[in-house]
Formats: C-alpha cells, sequence, structure tokens
C-alpha cells in the first residue's frame, strides 16, 4: 500500500539516504546553485547513482521546501511503501513499536531512526493525531524512513486488539507500572506502544495492551523523551532476543 505520493524530502542527510536507496528513481535532485563543496558533493553523488540533477537559485529551493530546512538540496522521492497490518500480525519474528499521539514532527521522525538504527523494527501508528509523513519528518529520521518498515492504521487502539488477538505482546510503556521492562519477555513476537511525552497511553490504548512496563526505574523525572524511550525499550527487546 503506498503512502502519500510525490514526497518532497529536504536536508542534506535525508537526501543523501535517498540517493544511496532509490539512486534514478529519483523525479529530481535540485541542489542549490551556490559553489559549495558539499553541494557540489552532493550533486556529484546523485549523478554517480543515476538521478537527475538541477542545480537552481537558493529562492526556488525556498519556495519549493514551503517552510522545511532544506540546507541547499530538495529531492522528489517515489512514495513510501506501507506493510498492511495483518501482514505485520502474521511475523512470527515481530519486533515494532506503536505511537500513540506522537504529534511532532521531530519525535516521530527521531523514532523512526532509532527503530531503523537498532533493531530494524516495524513503526506503527494511527492516521488521526498522529505526525504527518512529511519533509519535517523525514528530516528528523536522518534518512532512516529510506530503511522503515511502516505500517499506518485507522485505529491505532482497533489495530494493537487485532495484533493481540494474533498472539503478538502488546507492551506499553508506562512510568508507573508496577513492573520493569526487563522483567517482561520480549522474546515473541512484540509490539511496543509509546505514548505522547504530555500526555502518555490514551485510556483506550492502555486498556488493550497485554501488558505494561516501566522502562527505567525513574528518579527525578517521569517521562522520557518517545526516541529515547524506544531507543532503550528496542535495545531491551534485541538483548533479550540475543541470548
Amino acid at each position: 500500500m503506498p503512502a502519500d505520493p510525490d514526497r518532497l524530502i529536504a536536508g542534506l542527510q535525508p537526501v543523501r539516504e535517498a540517493i544511496r536507496v532509490h539512486g534514478g528513481k529519483l523525479g529530481r535532485v535540485l541542489v542549490d546553485d551556490r559553489a559549495l563543496p558539499r553541494l557540489d558533493a552532493v550533486a556529484r553523488f546523485a549523478r554517480d547513482q543515476g538521478a537527475a540533477v538541477e542545480r537552481v537559485a537558493r529562492r526556488e529551493l525556498d519556495r519549493l521546501a514551503g517552510g522545511a530546512q532544506h540546507q541547499g538540496v530538495l529531492a522528489f522521492a517515489p512514495p513510501l511503501s506501507l506493510v498492511p497490518a495483518d501482514e505485520l500480525w502474521a511475523d512470527p519474528g515481530l519486533l515494532g513499536v506503536a505511537l500513540d499521539g506522537i504529534q511532532d514532527p521531530q519525535n516521530f521522525g527521531a523514532v523512526i531512526r532509532s527503530a531503523v538504527g537498532i533493531a530494524g523494527a516495524t513503526v506503527v501508528w494511527g492516521e488521526h493525531a498522529s505526525a504527518p509523513l512529511g519533509p519535517a519528518t523525514f528530516r528528523a529520521s536522518a534518512g532512516a524512513i529510506e530503511h522503515a518498515r511502516l505500517c499506518r492504521v485507522r485505529s491505532l487502539t482497533t489495530a494493537l486488539g487485532e495484533a493481540r488477538d494474533h498472539g503478538v505482546h502488546v507492551v506499553g510503556l508506562d512510568a508507573h507500572a508496577e513492573h520493569h521492562l526487563a522483567e517482561v519477555d520480549l522474546t515473541q513476537p512484540t509490539l511496543l506502544v509509546i505514548g505522547s511525552e504530555g500526555e502518555g497511553m490514551g485510556r483506550a490504548v492502555r486498556r488493550v495492551c497485554s501488558s505494561l512496563a516501566q522502562v527505567l526505574p525513574m528518579t527525578r523525572l517521569d517521562s522520557l523523551n518517545a526516541s529515547v524511550a524506544a531507543g532503550i525499550a528496542l535495545y531491551e527487546a534485541i538483548r533479550q532476543r540475543s541470548r
């Protein structure tokens, strides 16, 4: 299932990663026409990978970026491919993070970066009350989104219930839970549910979880940034699975 078409990617690292992954399948790579070594290097790399490159004025990049920080480079990439939920629930080795109410593109992109970089984990989110798949999210992921396994569902609560019915262990991360994550079996098919920093998990999402667990024993603070929580939780899952 494709995501939104005509993906605009902005920023040096996200564009480099898009070039590395898609090469000649990119629609265009637009590079600031100023003679700067970092920009010349991106243009050369894109051409070497078979992508069409245009050198354009900075004001044209500003116009196309629509406020996104582009660092002198933009690319038009193929649509992201989204995995159907039922395909995930049938995966015996499933490890994923489910995002409940993560509306900040910086947090959303950073979670994707952690998921890909630490565990090659799937990212699941509801189509409502979530950050969009746009240039800010792509940039925050530092290009990791080009490698990510993504699943967007209509209702996160319903999807988590279906996952649980299919034998997936749905673990809600909660700073006030009785058990620590290290005490929870993460070797089975698992989804780690992460709520927003401000509100945490919604009540309906919390109720549908198989279990709740603290990421770490907290001292002076009672919450972690979403991407930090995701990174620690995924590392624990990988640690258990590597035994």
